[in-house]
């Protein structure tokens, strides 16, 4: 799972191909990966290092995930592209497992959706004369004015808006499950908005990688586990398979009672469950 040595490893790494300048923030001529809370300035995340460390962890969730998708006979691949259900060259999938390893994929291919919104969570102080840890761990999170990760309420606004494109661009992205990685807990103010977005579909779960952030309280789970902190790869693995084994079907809709009902009589016909199930969401779908 996400710690800080994956955080350190990224400075070290992202230093090889970019400036100081263009990774942490100047802050009275020392750097840092966050404004300290201590200091009296705000220094905005230079942009260059935002598509670093998105590279960087789309790759990493990638790894985490391989096995998990070879365990259920899926390809774990980044950058899925597939027009049908609104994800485009511009928007595509930050990694989905699919039946081949292609990034261009059709719809009926595509078994699991994973929008990943994770970042540098810790704060850091840069020490050119230290060779040997010239990144060195300063605080949590609690301990900068950053909002990394699944604390930023833009990253949840669109994790959120990118799900509900895939469900409404298409009926065939309606089967499709949805799951944000994230490597922060969220904010009180979420915990009703994912609990609901989960009961209702849209997304199937809000997930955090890291299992320590902080040593302080902070929120590991929503009521109804619309947000989950994850701990160990065992327990992950068996979520995922649930939810790859659960043939899961996304419906929404605003209609009369009267229609409403010929829907439900008409599925009722039915033999067993599974095709009254079936036949519900193909007549929703019409």
């Amino acid at each position: 799972m996400w710690t800080i040595d994956d955080e350190v490893k990224f400075f070290n790494d992202a230093s090889q191909l970019a400036s100081i300048e263009k990774l942490m923030v100047n802050v009275h001529n020392r750097y840092y990966a966050f404004s300290p809370k201590s200091e009296d300035v705000h220094v905005n995340t230079p942009q260059a290092r935002n598509a670093l460390i998105g590279a960087t962890t789309e790759k990493w969730c990638k790894d985490l995930f391989h096995d998990i998708a070879r365990q259920n006979d899926l390809f774990a691949v980044n950058g899925v592209i597939c027009n049908e259900i609104g994800l485009s060259a511009q928007s595509s999938a930050d990694l989905a497992f699919c039946t081949s390893d292609n990034q261009i994929q059709s719809p009926e291919n595509i078994k699991l959706i994973f929008e990943i919104k994770m970042g540098i969570v810790n704060n850091y102080l840069y020490d050119d004369i230290d060779e040997e840890n010239k990144f060195g761990w300063l605080g949590d999170y609690k301990t900068h004015k950053g909002n990394p990760s699944l604390l930023r309420s833009d990253s949840m606004l669109k994790a959120i808006g990118k799900s509900i494109n895939i469900r409404v661009d298409s009926s065939l992205g309606k089967k499709i499950p949805i799951i944000i990685l994230g490597n922060s807990p969220i904010t009180n103010n979420y915990v009703k908005k994912v609990d609901s977005l989960i009961k209702n579909g849209v997304i199937q779960k809000f997930i955090s990688l890291y299992p320590n952030p902080t040593d302080t309280d902070f929120i590991k789970k929503t009521p109804e586990r619309g947000f989950e902190t994850f701990g160990e790869i065992e327990d992950l693995e068996k979520y995922i398979s649930y939810v790859l084994n659960s043939n899961m079907n996304y419906f929404s809709s605003m209609m009369s009672n009267r229609d409403l009902g010929q829907i439900i009589s008409l599925a009722n016909l039915e033999s067993t469950d599974e095709l009254k199930g079936k036949k519900f969401i193909e007549l929703l779908n019409v």
